[in-house]
This record gives C-alpha cells, sequence and structure tokens, in this order.
C-alpha cells in the first residue's frame, strides 16, 4: 500500500468549526480539580452558523477521510491484526472517558488505522480515532504506550481543546486563522493556507494556550489508560521514544507541544496519581508492580 499524507483531515477537523463559533464564556477560564488533575470546565459543544453540530461535522470530515484513504489503498483493512489490536485497546479505554465529559457516553467512536509513514495520531471532536502506520512500526510502540498514545488523543476530544482553541482565537481577536497557524506548525501543514498576518504576541498567547490542552491531555491520558488497566509508565517511555525520533524539534516557546523533557517531568510528577489505578486494575499494590518494560525502537 502506498503511503499517503492524510494530516490535512486532522487540520480540518480541529478547525471545522473556526467561522462561526461563539466566544468562551468567562466561566471557561477557570480551572476546578477532578482526580488531582486541573482541568477547566467545558463550555459545551458549539454549534456552525448554518446549524451543524461541531462533533457532526467531524464526523463527516472523518467519514471522508476514510473514503479518500480507502480509495487509495492507504486504510489498513480491517482484518490487520494493528487494526485489531488498536480497537481492542479502544474498547478498554472508551468506558472510562465519560468521566472526562458526559457527552462521550454517546459519541459515535470509531477506530482506524492509515498506512502513513507519519509518527502522529488523532481524536476528532465526536470520538473519531485514526493512527498512523509510522508511530506503530517507527516508534514499536507496546500495548501500553499505544493506550497512553490513545488516551492522549481521546482526551483532547473530550476536553473539546479544538472548540476552545477556536473559541480562544475569536476573543483574542485574532480568529480561526491564528489558531489554523497554530495547528499547521503542529501537523507540519504548509503554513500557507492559514493567515499570519497577526502580531507576534496574540500569536504566542495562542501558542500557550495549545501547550496548556498538551499537557492537559497528557495527564487525562494517563488516567484514562491506567483505569483501562494499562501502565501509565509507558508514558515517560514513550516521550523518550519520540525524542529519539524527533531530533531537530523547534524550541518549546515557538512550539504547540511542550518539549519532552517538560512532559516527562509532568508525568513523573503525577504517577503517584495514576500508579494506583493502574495496580488496581490488576488487584496489586503499587509496590507489587514489576518494572515497566519497553520495546526497543528501531534503528536506521
Amino acid at each position: 500500500m502506498a503511503p499517503i499524507s492524510l494530516k490535512r483531515y486532522a487540520l480540518l477537523a480541529s478547525l471545522c468549526a473556526a467561522t462561526a463559533l461563539a466566544p468562551l464564556s468567562a466561566q471557561s477560564q477557570q480551572q476546578v480539580v477532578q482526580d488531582g488533575i486541573k482541568v477547566r470546565p467545558l463550555s459545551g459543544t458549539r454549534i456552525f452558523a448554518g446549524g451543524e453540530n461541531f462533533n457532526e461535522k467531524s464526523r463527516l470530515q472523518y467519514a471522508q477521510l476514510v473514503r479518500d484513504a480507502k480509495e487509495k489503498n492507504a486504510l489498513v483493512p480491517d482484518s490487520d491484526p494493528q487494526v485489531k489490536r488498536l480497537r481492542a485497546i479502544a474498547q478498554r479505554i472508551i468506558p472510562y472517558a465519560s468521566r472526562w465529559n458526559d457527552a462521550a457516553s454517546s459519541w459515535q467512536w470509531q477506530v482506524n488505522l492509515l498506512n502513513s509513514d507519519e509518527v502522529n495520531a488523532f481524536c476528532m471532536p465526536g470520538g473519531q480515532i485514526a493512527f498512523y502506520s509510522g508511530i506503530l512500526n517507527k516508534l514499536n510502540l507496546t500495548d501500553d504506550e499505544v493506550a497512553v498514545v490513545m488516551g492522549h488523543e481521546i482526551s483532547h476530544a473530550l476536553r473539546e481543546h479544538s472548540q476552545a482553541q477556536a473559541g480562544k482565537g475569536n476573543l483574542a481577536a485574532v480568529g480561526a486563522k491564528l489558531a489554523g497557524a497554530g495547528l499547521s506548525a503542529w501537523l507540519g501543514v504548509d503554513p500557507s493556507i492559514t493567515s499570519t498576518a497577526t502580531n507576534m504576541a496574540a500569536q504566542g498567547v495562542m501558542l500557550k494556550f495549545s501547550r496548556d490542552d498538551e499537557r492537559e491531555a497528557d495527564l487525562i491520558g494517563m488516567d484514562l489508560a491506567a483505569r483501562a488497566g494499562f501502565d501509565p509508565r509507558a508514558g515517560v517511555v514513550l516521550w523518550q521514544k519520540m525524542a529519539a525520533v524527533s531530533k531537530g524539534a523547534p524550541p518549546e516557546f515557538l512550539s504547540t507541544h511542550p518539549s519532552g523533557s517538560d512532559r516527562i517531568s509532568q508525568m513523573n510528577s503525577h504517577m503517584a496519581q495514576v500508579l494506583p489505578l493502574f495496580a488496581r486494575s490488576k488487584g496489586v499494590s503499587v509496590d507489587a508492580l514489576p518494572p515497566y518494560r519497553s520495546n526497543a525502537i528501531a534503528t536506521r
């Protein structure tokens, strides 16, 4: 199967409400503590000016992605062991999703694998998940590491980060174009498709918002994985692997993602909260857990 570039679909999903979203309320700027993790209250699903639901628009974009990938022989078939593996892991995580967003219990969850060398994965608003074969193959992920990645991406959808980013753009008077610029940097999409006609100070604010979302998704993703019986210590190893394959990444203050060392530090600082959840799922004490064991990444 010939790999194709599919990142633009993730971009479309993240920005699908960009032209007609209501500003965030003051309440959505506050933070609360849930399960030991600081989160912002959800502001509710936003609606397009034409009446379309954000999640529904994302579902349609995902359906188009699947159709296009299938036409180009880039959609890995249902019978493939890796697809079955991803779906089995998702089935263990999804029951815990509603802890972080009540609406998730009625989402139309889907999981697909795309044949692409990109080291990436995403979950669209509404629960449509896609992994790229590159992240599985290049990082040689264990099930625990897949679960951490999947939990992270699901967390973006659960916490409505795409909706909130677009809303913040409107509030900051830089609109969806700036949010698009930030996401284009994240996804590696040609930034010429988004507007950069905003001042650097405003752009820095938006990038900081995005990094906060990433940190929140890291912690909630570990919580989901641990409750589902996957070792949250895999998150630390995952980012060590990511660092090994992403040399030359931009410095943290110019990136929509926190640095790998920042993420590892945060994960370790919250391990005392999530490791007992994993131990409980195994019916043992934390002290009885064996050391985490990973797979070596491929060298080329």
